[in-house]
């Protein structure tokens, strides 16, 4: 019984006939005799295999690691010589071999990524998602038993590592705590500058009131010495103006001394006629009497009649 089959490019195709190659190769399509045939596909495209496992740390926490590995097969013939890719006629393969190209994948690197984890504290490997890459890719570089398979490792990509449960809740708190306690210095430092700047602000306003006053002082001293300059002017006017008063004084009096230096000596009666000229007739009789005053001892008595004081009195006009 005949039959044909037809594979796609991706698949590298080894029909065996009577336990002889007949022919092999990429997307082939050909007509083979059922009872002695058999037909091996394996598939050459990129492959993406998701893992999750859990690795236990230095301090002994256990961490779950889920991530995704990309390979591709590079000998798909000594793939099919390690494994079994067998075909079934009504599509599929007869064997679950297949499927443990992937598991050894995720083996391999799980055992790449245990040696790394076991010198790492929870809280660095919750934080070493590179480094894990890296011992991922090299370890499967590296696995002799990967190279046996013929496939070739492309991409690793840790997608999340994560602690416990319990353990994620004390890390959250102890987080959140710190979180917490920077959250309250920053609001002590915004309030320790604002405090800071309220004294910048008080300094500079005294620093200003300062200043003014210092101005003003400046002000009042120049105020105070225009003043005494005003003042000392004054008082050399005021020294000048005496200075001179007392100058003109003396020079009245040297005059009037002069004037009167001839006249010293000249009796007062004379002087007196002489200054009156012998008009004012009670100025005489004032004399009169005066020398009556100056005489009184030798008076014995003096009458003196209504007469003569009511002349005395009257004006010399005769009112």
């Amino acid at each position: 019984m005949f039959s044909f089959a037809k594979f796609g490019p991706m698949e590298y195709v080894i029909h065996y006939s009577d336990g002889r190659v007949r022919r092999e190769g990429r997307g082939l399509s050909f007509f083979y005799w059922v009872p002695t045939s058999t037909i091996v596909a394996v598939p050459v495209g990129s492959a993406d295999v998701p893992f999750v496992f859990n690795q236990v740390t230095q301090d002994f926490q256990t961490v779950t690691i889920q991530g995704q590995l990309t390979y591709r097969v590079t000998e798909p013939r000594r793939l099919a010589e390690v494994l079994d890719f067998t075909t079934a006629r009504l599509g599929g393969y007869r064997s679950k071999d297949p499927d443990k190209v992937a598991q050894r994948l995720i083996n391999q690197a799980q055992t790449a990524s245990s040696t790394l984890l076991a010198q790492l504290t929870l809280r660095d490997a919750l934080r070493s998602a590179p480094r894990i890459t890296e011992a991922i890719m090299t370890g499967l570089l590296n696995s002799p038993a990967i190279q046996a398979l013929g496939v070739e490792p492309l991409n690793v990509a840790i997608v999340a590592i994560s602690p416990t449960p319990e353990m994620a809740r004390a890390l959250e708190a102890e987080a959140r705590e710190g979180l917490q306690q920077e959250a309250d210095m920053a609001v002590y430092a915004r309030r320790d500058n604002a405090v800071a700047q309220e004294r910048k602000i008080k300094e500079s306003e005294l620093n200003t009131e300062i200043a003014v006053e210092e101005k003003k002082r400046q002000i009042r001293e120049t105020q105070m010495q225009s003043e005494i300059a005003v003042e000392e002017q004054r008082k050399q006017l005021v020294t000048v103006q005496a200075e001179n008063e007392r100058t003109m004084a003396e020079a009245r009096a040297f005059a009037m001394q002069a004037t009167l230096e001839p006249l010293k000596n000249v009796d007062w009666r004379t002087l007196t006629a002489i200054t009156s000229g012998g008009a004012d007739t009670r100025l005489a009789i004032a004399h009169a009497f005066r020398e009556l005053a100056e005489n009184a001892g030798k008076i014995g008595v003096l009458n003196i009649s209504p007469d003569l004081l009511d002349n005395l009195l009257r004006d010399s006009s005769g009112r």
